[in-house]
């Protein structure tokens, strides 16, 4: 089962279509670890830059990054990311943009998630490249203050698309509900039968979902994205057949949002550690049957 943006459950499409082939996707001789992930996509291991350098140009019908945010947290790799120069890690993001731009298709969707600091420092870059969507602020529940400033609370979700979507829809979502008397939270008032049988249209203000996974529902102690943000943005932009790349993929979230979907992934990640735990996602051991599993087609 598939969850809808909204979190609800939903069926695995089921139409059978074709994997790219490794190189419909990949140049010639790439130089970087690449493993097929059964019938689903890719997955490599390589330096993020270096993947994407590896990649041909207009493949992707959406490119997710979710890259290290140069505060100094142990990933286990590539921690100059982390531990590194400001000026040194801006350098290095906007040649990865530029090389992501490139890779996506016309029409495609390129989704950032940062701090809001640096969200604004590489925004320069997607300007000049991409067709700006929307900032999604992504409400943070545990921020703190520091210096002279307001106190933080959101994370940013930058949303461009490379001249005007290919794909685009609006998820709706279910009105919240006191879980004592039921009754809904918010007055609607008029409008209030058609909210409870269509839903509420998805807003650029996330404030239903923590940005961070809880530690209980994670696979791995660094931070991981919850589930539902990466549904919201293949809900968004994506579509039956499509392709994903997340050349940050840590243990796969997006990729596994992209594979319930019924779109196909190519995702890259450093850790060997984090590698495995991705695969053993997308295919779950116990469920031999997986590995032959088709996606949809669009």
């Amino acid at each position: 089962m598939r969850r809808h943006a909204d979190g609800k459950s939903a069926p695995r499409p089921t139409q059978a279509v074709a994997k790219p082939r490794k190189t419909e996707l990949f140049l010639p001789r790439p130089g970087i670890e690449v493993t097929a992930a059964g019938a689903k996509g890719y997955l490599a291991r390589a330096d993020a830059l270096t993947f994407s350098q590896a990649l041909r140009a207009d493949v992707a019908d959406i490119v997710f990054l979710d890259p290290p945010f140069n505060l100094g947290k142990d990933y286990g790799v590539a921690r100059w990311l982390e531990d590194g120069d400001a000026d040194a890690y801006e350098f290095y993001m906007n040649r990865l943009i530029r090389e992501m731009v490139r890779v996506l298709k016309p029409g495609g969707a390129l989704f950032l998630y940062h701090l809001p600091h640096w969200a604004s420092r590489l925004s320069h870059e997607l300007l000049q490249q991409l067709q700006f969507r929307h900032w999604i602020a992504i409400a943070m529940k545990n921020g703190f203050v520091r210096g002279n400033n307001l106190y933080p609370a959101h994370y940013a979700l930058l949303y461009y698309t490379k001249g005007e979507p290919a794909r685009f829809a609006r998820p709706r979502l279910q009105p919240q509900v006191c879980r004592h008397c039921k009754k809904l939270v918010k007055d609607y008032g008029g409008y209030t039968s058609i909210i409870r049988r269509k839903g509420i249209n998805l807003s650029d203000f996330w404030d239903d979902l923590s940005p961070v996974r809880h530690k209980s529902r994670k696979h791995r102690t660094a931070n991981q994205l919850p589930m539902l943000l990466t549904d919201r943005v293949v809900a968004i932009a994506g579509h039956l057949g499509g392709v994903l790349v997340d050349p940050f993929a840590g243990t796969g979230t997006s990729l596994v949002s992209a594979l319930n979907a019924g779109m196909f992934f190519v995702g890259n990640e450093m850790s060997k550690q984090s590698l495995r735990v991705c695969m053993s996602r997308i295919i779950p051991p116990e469920s031999p049957s997986s590995r032959t599993t088709t996606p949809a087609s669009p």
